[in-house]
């Protein structure tokens, strides 16, 4: 099955059913699949071929939703970007999967053009809003997305994929600071969201309320799950202004609200109590673990709603869930292995280890992608013989142990990824902009523990004799070159780094909380500031807390 046929299929059972809501409009299945059938039709009169990728930089909304499934339906694999990716770095994502078509709004092709002018892909641009092609080389097709909307067919496109093929390509940031491609194919999504509808037991009358961006592998299977039960999704921007989405939550009577830990930290800091609930069915966390307080709190403020924590990561989406009839039993466990996998506990000689004991997790499954694109050696060290002859198991990086009636615990990270609020970020990414800077000679980015963020980013760094730069000088470097996750909360400058005996930093030596932010917190949590908000970017926009209903 072709991942585009949940929305097919159920643009046929329920045709007047919503699918979508979003900028206070509303869109039907029917409507939502005929959209995608004609953007999918324009896209291969343009050229776009099986196999092609198609890179979509959009925020939540109809046309990335739109864009997702034309793209499916034209044979292609979608590419989601974080909308607030800078054009350097957009520009490596596009050469590195060689996109043959980017979907982007104007307002980011006027900023975008001269670093896309010359690089050989996309070749083709989709302009969502007035088109400004003139900004582009003339070799470089510049098309509206209005138009194609307007000339293409309702008609379903003649099926050029099967299951097998490449569905999406998803860059996640690796230990070596490198963005790696996770190639997942039609089998390996459906697998993943057939799985997660099935614990989650999602139906057509639910109505998820969903504030992940799309370009976020966990908001991304909300729209899924929903296309394959005919449910509802209520896409949101952001989780800027909570008291805003909790008062949408209660106008469509959501059933279903995924979080991250920093969105229940700023959840629990508010009366919770004016809101009317009693819609909801459940709350599901990935991305971190949530605290096991939070866990607690919630569980005493929503009585009601059943609470799934989940544990994923990009190659599988899902690894495992706790039922929530566990959740007052083990809080701080992430559950066992999600339906139609297995999920084990191995030590550094692949063998399986008893309760206890702490080993890399194993995820074994059809939802386990197919690799890294063009990194045969890291997909190599990821994917591994498995138990039985001719398949290949997920070897996670992350430790983990179980408990005697093989419940997970998550321990720790092998590598020093750090996790803030649901995005991974990578040291070496961040060290590498803090060093283009002329008065940096060493620098090292470590996570720190956080109440909210789950861990807030840390930069320790040494200046060239002689610079006078300031570590509020370095927050705007970093903020104008990195995703705004990304950018360091805190910056210390020191006259040199720990060392380990055979001459290494020790970047244990530097997980220490500085006594108060670098950052000024009225420019850190002021909406539209120019770091676009560096506590909630992952969420797709800037959080106040001021007048949000408590």
């Amino acid at each position: 099955m072709q991942l585009e046929s949940f929305l097919e299929s159920t643009a046929r059972r329920m045709p007047d059913k919503t699918a979508l809501v979003a900028d206070r409009s509303r869109w039907t299945y029917a409507e939502l699949d005929a959209a995608a059938n004609r953007i999918a039709h324009g896209l291969m009169a343009h050229g776009i071929e099986r196999g092609d990728r198609v890179a979509i930089c959009l925020e939540n909304g109809i046309q990335a939703a739109v864009a997702i499934f034309a793209a499916l339906k034209a044979g292609a694999a979608f590419m989601m970007v974080n909308p607030t990716t800078k054009a350097d770095k957009l520009r490596m994502l596009l050469e590195d999967s060689q996109a043959a078509a980017l979907v982007a709004p104007a307002t980011r092709l006027a900023a975008l053009a001269q670093t896309l002018n010359g690089a050989t892909n996309p070749r083709l641009a989709i302009v969502v809003g007035r088109p400004l092609s003139s900004e582009f080389a003339p070799a470089r097709r510049c098309v509206a997305w209005e138009e194609i909307l307007r000339d293409g067919r309702d008609a379903i496109p003649p099926k050029r994929a099967i299951d097998l093929d490449l569905a999406a390509l998803a860059y996640t940031s690796g230990s070596t600071g490198t963005p790696k491609g996770v190639m997942l194919t039609h089998a390996n999504l459906v697998t993943a969201a057939t799985s997660i509808a099935s614990y989650l037991e999602n139906t057509a009358d639910d109505v998820i309320l969903n504030v992940l961006p799309l370009s976020f592998g966990y908001g991304l299977c909300q729209l899924f799950t929903a296309a394959k039960v005919g449910a509802t999704v209520v896409l949101e921007r952001s989780f800027a202004y909570p008291h805003a989405v909790l008062q949408r939550l209660v106008e469509h009577r959501a059933t279903g609200f995924p979080l991250v830990p920093t969105m229940a930290a700023m959840l629990l800091q508010m009366d919770l109590g004016k809101y009317d609930w009693s819609s909801l069915r459940y709350l599901t966390n990935a991305g971190a673990a949530l605290p096991v307080e939070h866990v607690r709190k919630l569980r005493r403020i929503l009585p009601h709603v059943r609470l799934y924590l989940m544990y994923g990561l990009t190659e599988c989406l899902r690894a495992s869930y706790l039922p929530p009839e566990e959740i007052d039993r083990r809080p701080d466990s992430v559950g066992r292995g999600i339906p139609n996998e297995e999920a084990y506990v191995v030590d550094e000689e692949g063998r399986r280890v008893g309760p206890g004991v702490v080993g890399e997790l194993v995820v074994r499954g059809s939802h386990v992608m197919q690799g890294y694109w063009n990194l045969p050696a890291e997909t190599d060290r990821r994917l591994r013989p498995g138990p039985l002859p001719g398949q290949r198991v997920l070897y996670t990086g992350d430790l983990f142990r179980t408990d005697e009636e093989g419940y997970l615990y998550f321990v720790s990270r092998k590598d020093d990824i750090i996790k803030s609020r649901g995005e991974k970020v990578s040291p070496r990414e961040v060290e590498n902009v803090l060093c283009q800077h002329p008065d940096v000679a060493e620098a090292a980015v470590v996570g720190v523990p956080d109440p909210i963020l789950g861990q807030a980013v840390k930069a320790v760094v040494v200046l060239r004799p002689g610079g006078a730069t300031t570590e509020r000088d370095l927050l705007r470097h970093c903020a104008g070159r990195l995703e705004d996750f990304m950018t360091p909360k805190f910056v210390e400058i020191r006259e040199s780094l720990p060392r380990t005996p055979n001459g290494k930093i020790d970047k244990r030596a530097l997980v220490s909380r500085p006594d108060s932010p670098t950052l000024p917190p009225v420019q850190a949590w002021t909406p539209g500031n120019g770091a676009a908000g560096a506590e909630l970017q992952a969420l797709g926009g800037t959080p106040s807390l001021a007048g949000q209903g408590g």
